[in-house]
């Protein structure tokens, strides 16, 4: 397959269009990892298709909000999360959308089960979550199709 890697010109009009290609693998590979590790959208490869999604955005990097979807075949997966600061430290807000007949696996970075809410209630309390347990220091919760809103409460916030 021929490519240019050069196919704009500095004028901004472009080299022999049957060359130009747009679509390199090396944009790809930077958006997926942008999808799986900003976003935190993944596929389940024991679940392929996006049937069981991995939900598991990572903050840092000076980055405080970021937002992520991806048409599936069952409908809009999409993430949103930010980091609400406060004088006590931050809290962790991710809010996700699961279509319908589909599930995921949440994880959330650095987190106690007694510090995390879901609606406003504790994770035990909340339909369609079904299963919440703590991975070494972090939280995975299996849920169902639907829309979450997870709090990570912060330091200052958080319950003895």
């Amino acid at each position: 397959m021929w490519e240019r890697w050069d196919g704009i010109r500095p004028d901004s009009s472009f080299e022999d269009p049957g060359m130009n290609s747009f679509n390199h693998y090396a944009f790809g590979a930077v958006g997926d990892w942008m999808y799986q590790n900003i976003g935190g959208i993944d596929v389940d490869p024991a679940v392929p298709g996006y049937r069981r999604a991995r939900i598991a955005p990572r903050p840092g990097a000076g980055l405080t909000s970021a937002s992520a979807s991806l048409e599936t075949v069952y409908g809009k997966l999409s993430t949103a999360w930010r980091l609400d600061g406060g004088g006590g430290g931050q809290r962790f807000v991710l809010e996700v959308t699961i279509p319908a007949n589909t599930s995921a696996e949440v994880t959330l970075w650095d987190a106690r089960l007694a510090d995390v809410r879901e609606g406003g209630v504790g994770l035990n309390l909340r339909d369609g979550v079904r299963a919440a347990r703590q991975r070494g220091p972090d939280i995975v919760v299996d849920v169902g199709s639907g829309r979450y809103s997870f709090v990570v409460m912060a330091r200052a916030e958080k319950l003895p």
